[in-house]
């Protein structure tokens, strides 16, 4: 019996699937656990196998096609086997539910219009307020911008190759006339003419890039972001980390000393480890840190689960793994879903600071900066010390300034001081 295969949702914010590549062409023999087609998603693009045996009857999708979740994608079934009235059937449910869809959102507004033949006055709608609304004065209202020249000064100056935004009318409100243009070019002042081929390249969305969009949009338009920036010494961490990485085989980041340091704060300042729903807020108990990880596509955030109980050396392998994979497109869903709170570093591009956007539904994320060498004071001298900028986006619905602050303050005692991580 033949079976209709169907695009798969394979990430909880999926809506739609672009087919990457088919390692199968129709009339092939299907067996189940075969790799069907490679499917970007939202956040990934991934292998899609095949649940039953047979044989390749139809391909619904062609490759770099893009359809959304539940659309007809395939059928499996014996060779020669008649698929067509199942294809149809999936295809007239498609349509029917479209059209209960439009008729409901589409409802018919009737409009009366009555008519007094003995008194001969129509009775028509009162013009609300809007429609009063002089809009053909708005729309005759001059422009700041405008050049106003006469027809012939324009054709004498694109004749020499003359820039009308150098010239000085002295027709009436400033109007450029042709004297003006004459005189220019008698003044010596020459224009240069530079030729070209305008050239540009133009790219369909990805569905990763199509997500970003749509998620980080609702989320800065949505939830009211303020921002809380502070600056912490990294004398104590530069030196901990060359001790790390003097251990051979063993190599930490400060991106790693960060990570860690965060799940301590968090521990110790739980409402931060929150998200914000429609209709409640939930306080995480469990720790799970998203990592921003930039690809060609766009960003993603492959997540770190229970960072509270990795060590630093724990965390440097396993942001390393899901680095590495994500860049190659091989994440699996599970491994992009479930962050609590997240960091985003642009410290390795040398970005002194920045704000990011909130990751919904997480009430916070973390901006990481680059250290840097400047003079700092202390103890009532002048030295040259290593600090760096982190900077907290916050959801103002969820945590409050003073929240926020004691949260950087427990996070500025673990980053100045990383031996009290270790104890």
């Amino acid at each position: 019996m033949a079976e209709l295969i169907k695009m798969p949702r394979l990430s909880d914010t999926m809506e739609e699937g672009t087919v990457a590549a088919w390692f199968k062409k129709v009339g092939d023999k299907i067996s189940e656990g075969d790799i069907l087609a490679e499917i970007e998603t939202d956040k990934a693009t991934m292998e899609f196998e095949s649940f039953y045996d047979g044989t390749l009857l139809y391909i619904g999708v062609k490759e770099g096609e893009t359809t959304k979740v539940d659309q007809p994608l395939a059928i499996i079934g014996d060779k020669g086997e008649d698929y067509k009235s199942l294809l149809e059937e999936a295809i007239n449910t498609d349509e029917v539910e479209e059209e209960e869809v439009k008729i409901e959102e589409a409802p018919i507004v009737e409009e009366k219009i009555e008519i007094n033949l003995d008194e001969k006055k129509v009775e028509a709608p009162k013009t609300t307020a809007i429609e009063k609304t002089p809009a053909t004065k708005a729309a005759t209202l001059p422009n700041k911008d405008r050049i106003f020249i006469s027809p012939l000064a324009k054709k004498l100056a694109n004749e020499k190759g003359v820039d009308i935004n150098q010239i000085k009318g002295s027709g009436e409100n400033g109007r450029i006339i042709k004297s003006d243009v004459e005189n220019y070019i008698s003044s010596g002042v020459k224009s240069k003419t530079f030729v070209g081929v305008e050239d540009f390249q133009e790219t369909p969305h990805s569905q990763m890039r199509k997500t970003i969009a749509k998620r980080l949009s609702e989320s800065k338009f949505s939830a009211p972001h303020y921002y809380l920036t502070v600056e912490f010494d990294m004398s104590n961490a530069i030196i901990i980390r060359e001790q790390y990485n003097s251990i051979p085989e063993t190599k930490i980041s400060y991106n790693d000393i960060i990570i860690k340091a965060c799940s301590l704060a968090l521990v110790a300042n739980p409402r931060l480890n929150s998200q914000w729903f429609d209709d409640r807020i939930r306080y995480n108990n469990h720790i799970h840190i998203g990592v921003a990880v930039g690809v060609d596509e766009g960003l993603i955030v492959p997540v770190l689960k229970f960072v509270d109980q990795m060590s630093i050396v724990d965390i440097n392998s396993t942001v390393k793994d899901l680095a590495t994979r994500a860049r190659d497109k091989k994440l699996t869903p599970e491994e992009m879903q479930g962050s609590t709170f997240t960091i985003s570093n642009l410290g390795m591009f040398d970005i002194e600071s920045f704000t990011s956007i909130i990751n919904p539904p997480n009430s916070v994320i973390l901006s990481v900066g680059s250290i840097i060498q400047k003079p700092v004071v202390k103890n009532g001298n002048i030295e040259v010390g290593n600090t760096m900028k982190v900077t907290l986006a916050c959801d103002h619905r969820v945590v409050d300034g003073l929240t926020g602050a004691k949260f950087l303050q427990t996070l500025r005692q673990y980053i100045e001081n990383p031996i009290t991580m270790l104890i």
